[in-house]
């Protein structure tokens, strides 16, 4: 149990990492132009809207199926509706303590990183309970598809990364802080990754809420916070900021359909181990 323990803490610190990495490509942006960062905020919403259904819904409803209880449907549109409803409510929380003055640009970043921050968690869980399964019976190809699932989340979590610093460094943040703030919404990884790997059992019937209230937090987030803004100055090229949206859209649903991101396989090393 130990071992699977610290196979998943290692994991999660890489994805961490290449997260790491996603928040640094800030720091080749000195002094964007307006159009530039229109871009940026576009391909950030890109990124969150095909994040939340190839890495988060989709997986969600192929977890529920397999477990007993609630119809999927209802497991995953009852987590969406959660998740987008926490973000609401937070919104309205943030908007009160900051005050109608600071309440703009200060609250979309805390709602961005919030979100990306809540995204990560069932991620982790899903590389802890790909590990955790080891314990039930090790075999190479039960720790092969807990590696790959480490690998694809690692991967996929570069965008985000990128999707959390550039839109910090438009409101105004320094590079060093925007690069701070968007390594430290993937540090949540490593900590739901060894409670996955400790509670692997319990911790698989949540994952489909967790996964579709993750989905339902980042999808209010793109389309009511970074789509409108990126969309402001739409009058002198109307489709500039659009096509930051597809591009990233685009980029996230490559890496997660290339990489065959196997959260939607997580409960089959689980299942094989029992066999």
């Amino acid at each position: 149990m130990e071992a699977c323990i610290w196979m998943a803490l290692a994991a999660t610190l890489g994805t961490w990492l290449v997260t790491a990495l996603g928040a640094a490509t800030v720091v080749f942006f000195s002094s964007p132009k307006e159009k530039t960062l229109n871009l940026m905020l576009g391909f950030s919403a890109g990124v969150m809207i095909a994040a939340s259904f190839w890495s988060l819904l989709e997986p969600a409803i192929a977890q529920a199926e397999r477990l007993p209880g609630l119809p999927a449907w209802l497991v995953a549109t009852a987590g969406f509706l959660i998740g987008a409803l926490f973000l609401w409510g937070s919104d309205k929380l943030v908007s009160r303590a900051l005050g109608q003055v600071e309440a703009g640009g200060m609250k979309r970043v805390i709602l961005l990183v919030l979100s990306i921050t809540l995204h990560n968690i069932p991620e982790g869980l899903a590389v802890g309970v790909a590990f955790g399964a080891l314990q039930n019976g090790y075999s190479p190809e039960a720790l092969m598809g807990a590696v790959s699932v480490a690998v694809g989340i690692g991967l996929q979590n570069f965008p985000e990364g990128a999707a959390v610093s550039l839109p910090l460094r438009r409101e105004g943040c320094s590079r060093s802080r925007s690069f701070l703030v968007g390594q430290a919404s993937a540090l949540v990884e490593p900590m739901a990754g060894v409670l996955g790997a400790w509670l692997v059992t319990y911790v698989q019937r949540l994952l489909p809420y967790a996964l579709s209230f993750a989905a339902g937090a980042m999808i209010l987030v793109a389309v009511h916070e970074l789509i409108p803004e990126c969309q402001k100055n739409r009058q002198e090229q109307p489709y500039f900021a659009t096509m930051g949206i597809i591009l990233g859209f685009a980029a996230m649903m490559l890496l997660d359909v290339m990489l065959g991101l196997s959260l939607i396989h997580i409960s089959e090393p689980t299942r094989q181990a029992e066999i």
